[in-house]
């Protein structure tokens, strides 16, 4: 008996232990959650009150109105359910705020490569336009005279064209590892599983997101209740305690009874007889068994257990 008693009073107390974890835990989620919805101070303070109100509710309202009339219990179950989807809601906004500050934190760990600074390449291509234009001009030309000056900016021209290729070409090639570092960053940006599991299911990685801190919060917070409802559950116990306390004074008081000294004149009563067999153990002190050793009446048999009862006291 010993080892399942224990087992039954520790029950509770690891339910109880677990409930409150999961309590704070909640708890923390929808204080942050509150501060990061408000912009004023006042305003984080006054989400944050909300939102703890909301999730003790949640988690308690089911154990507190089980015992409660059935109007209350509807009334109850009502407000249970607009707590549930108000903390869960909370929870999904923890939820996502920390999955992006979590992504800003991966990318800006990821492994870039240096991109030096440089012009577009919208202007170095307007620049070239402008170089190619003036050599035609200068290739159309005809010397008349001053010759070689013409000659210096034909080649002057061609030269600038030339750097302007170059430099066309290192752009693009600093554009392309640009665009590589931002896949690179935007790979490192979205959490692995999450990524792979929404490649799998066809959904956008946002969506799935929300869908998860959904489902998270749902788990917490019936958990929660769950373990709310086992740990104040009353103990089944009290009433076969009780009714053990209220036999036990009457087989306490009546198994040390001896027989009263009979004097030889006065003649042997039921009562006596009674309280003879009852401390030899012949007969239990209780109303059957007394009915049972005599044969008679319930009520009589009531009766005699009164007087047994009285004389032993």
């Amino acid at each position: 008996m010993m080892p399942s008693t224990r087992c039954h009073r520790l029950r509770p107390g690891w339910a109880l232990a677990l409930a409150i974890a999961a309590t704070s835990t909640a708890l923390c989620m929808s204080v942050l959650a509150g501060w990061q919805r408000g912009g004023w101070l006042s305003e984080r303070l006054v989400w944050m009150a909300i939102g703890v109100v909301l999730v003790v509710g949640a988690h308690l309202l089911p154990a507190l109105c089980r015992s409660a009339p059935f109007a209350v219990r509807s009334v109850g179950a009502a407000l249970w359910l607009g707590c549930m989807a108000a903390a869960s809601y909370g929870h999904a906004t923890f939820f996502l705020l920390s999955q992006s500050h979590a992504e800003a934190f991966r990318a800006s760990m990821s492994d870039l490569t240096v991109v030096p600074i440089h012009r577009s390449l919208t202007t170095v291509t307007a620049e070239r336009a402008s170089v190619t234009t003036g050599l035609a001009e200068a290739d159309a030309r005809h010397c008349i005279r001053d010759c070689p000056a013409l000659r210096v900016r034909r080649v002057s021209l061609a030269a600038r064209l030339d750097a302007l290729d170059t430099e066309t070409a290192e752009i693009q090639r600093l554009q392309g590892i640009e665009d590589g570092n931002a896949e690179r960053r935007n790979a490192a940006r979205h959490d692995p599983v999450t990524a792979r599991l929404a490649s799998l299911c066809g959904l956008a990685i946002e969506k799935l997101d929300l869908l998860a801190g959904l489902a998270f919060a749902a788990v917490l917070e019936s958990m929660a209740c769950l373990l709310w409802w086992i740990a104040l559950m009353p103990d089944e116990r009290e009433p076969s305690v009780t009714g053990s306390r209220d036999i036990v004074p009457v087989e306490t008081t009546m198994s040390p009874v001896t027989t009263p000294a009979v004097s030889p004149a006065e003649p042997e009563t039921e009562v006596t007889k009674l309280l003879r067999d009852i401390a030899c153990g012949i007969v239990k002190p209780t109303v059957s068994g007394i009915r049972g050793h005599l044969s008679c009446s319930q009520a009589k048999a009531a009766a005699l257990r009164k007087q047994i009862v009285s004389s032993s006291l």
